[in-house]
């Protein structure tokens, strides 16, 4: 049988190969022993029918950049290497503002390059190792700058061989991932650059060389090992608070200078040295930050990042979010965000649109369930019940806090029971719709079960009140009507019984309804944390009765709970959400965030205080240890019928002795016993009774 090599030189005899190559000369890094082919095909042309050769008969391949973020191999690549031939992918043209750049160009020379024609955008990206087809594969970024910011086309093949461009809205690009299809080699690339001063330029690349030969160590590495968690817990400063600076595995070394650098001192070390000490490390930091660092570098042997990961595996969570209430869309962006912190935090994450009050089997295979459901069942607790009663561990309150938060009724009836300042209400039924006279106006007419402001109105006059009424009806049965209290709103968040910031909301029209929170037809809703309408003596006795509320609802890991604060200073409590969005605008991240919290370590803090609960006894048919009705009654007669069995071997034995002279009579009298039993039993019991 012919082996790869052999298979791709027959296809291919005009291109040019190199055999053995040393990984030491295809990466900056230098661990591993030799590349045993690699091919470096010379136009469009000759890569597409090599991607094509190799998808039809399955044979992987690996393309090389730069090398300047790769791990090689200890042993031989099972594989073809490929690397863009100079001529023919390392262009650089420049019209107007438009630069057009081959993907083997460096990426140093075009900014280079931008520079001295006078445009702007990329010189923060000096010092950045690699190739533009790599940096843009990566969206390579340094000192807030990305370059998929700058790019407005790119094209290139497929893994097998067709070609592909992206241009405009689908360019989408995210933290070290561009918008290149998986397994695809991009070949061309189209920035667009502002326009600026070769002056002004060079002195920001020079800015940018001197910091980052300050920064970063000597020697031969391949970047940072690992990706930033978020821009609060970039993963240098996580594994330096575990002090691991300096600490050596054979002759790879942890940074003495930045602790996301690992350095190959001698230049003889392998990649196994490597893969030990990014195991080190990956435990260490989930061990004392409860993150799991995730890989930034690109392995050669497929099966690296598979070893680190399962060496120290990350918890399971299984994000639900969607349902089928009238928040589905709130909770679908809320979700996703939840979704990204959690994988930016190393966690691995299943998300389940779930539409009906059901267990999954994604539900079931997670370590633990983390519920991003607003309205409907996802809510109210029936969700958090069923995973109650089937001993699953998820995040947030459980359900009897979840049902009494989201009912705005209950809520009321417990802050009168508990007297906490809250604003005059009554609850208005088909049968009694007349006007909450006490109330005055204007007054808010609320729908008791829905959240993210659904089912909100704000009635100005009596002749608005049988209107009101008639879209809140559409909605629920019962509904709350509550005096409307002028002041200062805030809210907030509560989490692991402490109160965050509060934040100060501002509508536009001075009523925060959906449109105020979602879609500002009516202009920007203006948030202030912290608020700048309040003292700090009436912010702290907001943050009290939030914590008092936190606890005698009953709720665990996070609640929000939205005020009036009165000219005189009182809180006025309106409601609480023991599950509050988690979108971009949503104000529990933005309270974190004011507190030096990333929304990351938010996020996790749930998932780790779930893990931290014992997980719920899986409770019987019926409540308590007891069994179901049918199981008991079985039980009960297969009792009866051994009582009877043993009562007639006790009688006969006792029979026959007797037949045979033998003192059988006390065999004879425990056999009558048993037998009489239950009836002995049922006698004295009436007896207890008497």
């Amino acid at each position: 049988m012919l082996t790869i090599a052999d298979q791709v030189r027959k296809a291919f005899p005009h291109l040019a190969y190199r055999e053995n190559v040393p990984y030491s000369e295809l990466t900056t890094l230098g661990v591993g022993t030799t590349l045993p082919l690699l091919a470096e095909p010379s136009d469009k042309k000759e890569l597409a029918e090599l991607l094509k050769f190799l998808s039809s008969r399955s044979i992987p391949c690996f393309i090389f950049g730069g090398g300047s973020n790769v791990i090689g191999m200890d042993t031989p690549y099972q594989g073809l290497g490929i690397r863009l031939g100079k001529e023919g992918f390392s262009h650089i043209s420049i019209q107007g503002n438009t630069v057009v750049c081959g993907a083997r160009a460096p990426l140093p020379e075009l900014v280079k390059t931008a520079a001295a024609a006078g445009l702007g955008g990329l010189s923060p990206l000096a010092g950045i190792p690699g190739t533009v087809g790599g940096a843009v594969k990566m969206n390579a970024g340094a000192h807030g700058k990305e370059i998929g910011s700058c790019v407005t086309a790119l094209s290139g093949f497929t893994s097998c061989g067709k070609p592909f461009s992206l241009a405009g809205n689908e360019l989408v690009w995210a933290y070290r991932k561009g918008a290149v299809p998986e397994g695809a080699v991009v070949c061309e690339v189209t920035l667009a650059l502002t326009s600026s001063t070769v002056e002004e330029e060079q002195k920001t690349i020079d800015s940018v060389l001197a910091a980052r030969k300050e920064r970063e160590p000597r020697g031969r590495t391949a970047g940072c090992a690992f990706r930033n968690v978020s821009d609060l817990e970039p993963a240098g400063k996580l594994i330096d608070q575990c002090g691991l600076k300096g600490v050596r595995c054979e002759d790879m070394q942890i940074s003495e200078k930045h602790a996301n650098y690992m350095v190959n001192l001698t230049g003889k070390a392998t990649a196994a040295d490597y893969l030990k000490l990014l195991i080190f490390i990956r435990r260490a930091v989930s061990d004392r930050a409860g993150f799991f660092l995730k890989l930034e570098q690109i392995p050669v042997d497929p099966a690296f990042a598979g070893t680190l990961y399962s060496e120290v595996p990350a918890i399971r969570v299984n994000v639900l979010y969607g349902g089928d209430s009238s928040e589905r869309e709130v909770s679908l962006r809320s979700g996703a965000a939840v979704a990204d912190a959690l994988r930016n935090g190393g966690f691995e994450v299943e998300l389940t649109d779930i539409r009906q009050c059901e267990l999954t089997d994604s539900m079931l295979r997670s370590d633990v369930i983390y519920p991003v459901l607003h309205g409907g069942f996802g809510e109210d607790g029936r969700i958090q019940k069923l995973m109650e009663n089937n001993s699953l561990r998820f995040a947030c309150s459980g359900s009897a806090a979840c049902a009494a938060v989201m009912d705005k009724i209950v809520t009321k009836r417990l802050l009168d029971k508990t007297k906490l300042p809250t604003a005059p209400w009554k609850v208005i039924t088909r049968e009694d719709t007349a006007f909450p006279e006490e109330l005055g106006l204007p007054v808010i007419l609320k729908v008791p079960s829905e959240g993210s402001t659904v089912g909100i109105i704000k009635v100005d006059t009596r002749e608005d009140w049988p209107k009101a009424l008639e879209e809140e009806f559409k909605m629920a049965d019962e509904l709350l009507a509550e005096a409307f209290i002028r002041g200062v709103e805030i809210s907030i968040p509560v989490v692991g019984g402490k109160a965050l910031d509060a934040i100060e909301i501002r509508s536009p029209k001075g009523f925060y309804d959906y449109d105020a929170k979602y879609v500002y037809k009516d202009g920007h809703t203006e948030y202030f944390c912290p608020p700048v309408s309040l003292k700090e003596e009436e912010i702290r006795r907001a943050q009290l009765l939030a914590e008092e509320f936190y606890f005698i609802t009953g709720c665990r890991d996070l609640v929000r709970v939205d005020f009036i604060v009165t000219p005189d200073g009182t809180p006025w409590i309106l409601e609480g959400n023991a599950l509050p969005g988690c979108t971009a605008t949503s104000l529990v991240p933005k309270a974190a965030r004011a507190r030096g919290i990333s929304f990351e370590a938010l996020v996790s803090s749930m998932v780790y205080s779930a893990m931290r609960r014992p997980a719920p006894r899986l409770k019987m048919e019926k409540t308590g240890d007891r069994l179901s009705g049918t199981l008991a009654g079985i039980c009960i007669w297969m009792f009866r019928v051994t009582l009877v069995l043993c009562a007639l071997v006790l009688t006969s034995s006792g029979i026959v002795s007797l037949l045979t002279g033998l003192p059988g009579w006390p065999l004879v009298l425990a056999g009558v016993l048993m037998v009489l039993t239950e009836l002995i039993f049922s006698w004295l019991k009436s007896m207890e009774k008497k």
